[in-house]
């Protein structure tokens, strides 16, 4: 698997935003998707990746700076086409070394409180994530749940 920085300009990057924008629709109510989509995940303050397989795109992942210290992770998705292949979590790996390679000292995300997104959960449990309040300008959210670890 290849991750790259990418400049969110190919048609199977912008496909596989689609895809993750119209299931954070199915699966949370619409003021409780904080998904971005292709000129929410261009600011200069989120960096994106996305990961391939030769040349078919399996996933991505984008971390924004929140200020110098402090990291988020955005827009991780796995193609629906490679599930339970060990993508998300090279990802997630992906961008924790990143987050410690800038010297942040804690990285955070925001996910769904539904069943839909335990196996999420349960990914970023598995790399230290504890829940936690909510950060930078999210608020309650029955919907949300909000996850942190210090690096």
């Amino acid at each position: 698997m290849d991750i790259k920085r990418d400049d969110l300009t190919g048609t199977a990057v912008a496909a596989l935003i689609g895809e993750h924008l119209q299931s954070m629709a199915t699966h949370s109510p619409p003021e409780s998707v904080h998904a971005l989509n292709l000129e929410g995940l261009k600011k200069p303050e989120i960096t994106f990746w996305s990961a391939w397989e030769q040349d078919e795109i399996v996933g991505c992942g984008a971390m924004k700076e929140l200020d110098g210290q402090h990291g988020e992770i955005k827009s991780m998705r796995t193609s629906s086409s490679h599930l339970r292949k060990g993508v998300a979590k090279r990802m997630l790996e992906h961008i924790i070394e990143e987050a410690k390679r800038r010297g942040y000292q804690r990285l955070s995300l925001e996910t769904g409180s539904m069943d839909a997104f335990e196996p999420a959960r349960r990914l970023y449990a598995s790399f230290g994530f504890q829940y936690c309040e909510p950060f930078s300008d999210y608020i309650e959210d029955p919907n949300s749940v909000f996850m942190t670890m210090e690096l």
